[in-house]
């Protein structure tokens, strides 16, 4: 009876052959009439499906045992390979799901030529804004094309790790409760979403002068381009 060691050598001398004929048929670009990189490919899968089976033949496993084994290890390498190949559409699910159960929290993608792009809830208020980081910390703030710079809270400057009493407020500025003054401040680093911007300044309004943290053209400005389409606002890196 030809035993399964015998079959074992058999086929690893049938890959051998294939391998020497792909290495002398490299320059004519096919074997036997066949693409060499379609070969290449069957001739690994090949050698990982020799591996495979020795395992199994040498454990002494039952064949009905060793082919559900194997064919729950099949499911979870496809598993893993859809996952990787649709990492950024499932990456895009998490972050709408995210943005569903945690209001203010900014939806990021990245479009068809690779750059991140940010979409933005319109709040109940009518403005659009969203949660950021600054430094690290997360503060709400709300996107407003008219005001020239990004101007925290006295609360959320605390927040942001600025140390709001200290700080000279010299700087006259309007908001929508009047004229008042702020400080000027650097961070390191302003995020919203996926989009990052690096030593920008920021004023700080004195206590009590603003309501809301204003997301400024400072860093709207800096982006590619943003839109708004009916209940969303969209920023693209």
């Amino acid at each position: 009876m030809f035993s399964s060691s015998r079959a074992f050598w058999f086929v690893l001398a049938a890959i051998g052959a294939v391998l020497i004929v792909l290495v002398l048929n490299h320059e004519q670009g096919t074997t036997l009439g066949v693409d060499n990189d379609i070969v290449g490919h069957a001739l690994y899968l090949g050698i990982w499906g020799s591996v495979i089976a020795a395992g199994i033949l040498g454990s002494g496993m039952r064949l009905g045992h060793a082919a559900r084994t194997l064919a729950v290890w099949l499911l979870i390498i496809l598993a893993l390979v859809a996952g990787y190949q649709y990492r950024y559409e499932l990456q895009d699910v998490a972050n709408r799901v995210t943005a569903g159960l945690v209001p203010g929290s900014p939806l990021s993608s990245t479009d068809a030529e690779g750059r991140a792009t940010v979409t933005l809830e319109k709040m109940p208020d009518g403005h659009f804004g969203g949660r950021i980081r600054i430094d690290g910390h997360q503060i709400f703030a709300m996107v407003d094309t008219g005001a020239t710079s990004t101007v925290l809270t006295f609360d959320d400057a605390i927040r942001a790790g600025f140390d709001a009493e200290a700080l000279s407020y010299t700087i006259p500025v309007r908001t929508a409760n009047g004229a008042t003054q702020a400080a000027r401040v650097m961070a390191a680093e302003v995020s919203i979403g996926a989009i990052t911007r690096r030593d920008m300044p920021l004023l700080v309004a004195s206590r009590g002068a603003l309501d809301q943290t204003l997301l400024g053209m400072n860093f709207m400005g800096s982006l590619s381009g943003f839109d708004v389409r009916g209940d969303r606002m969209i920023l693209r890196d």
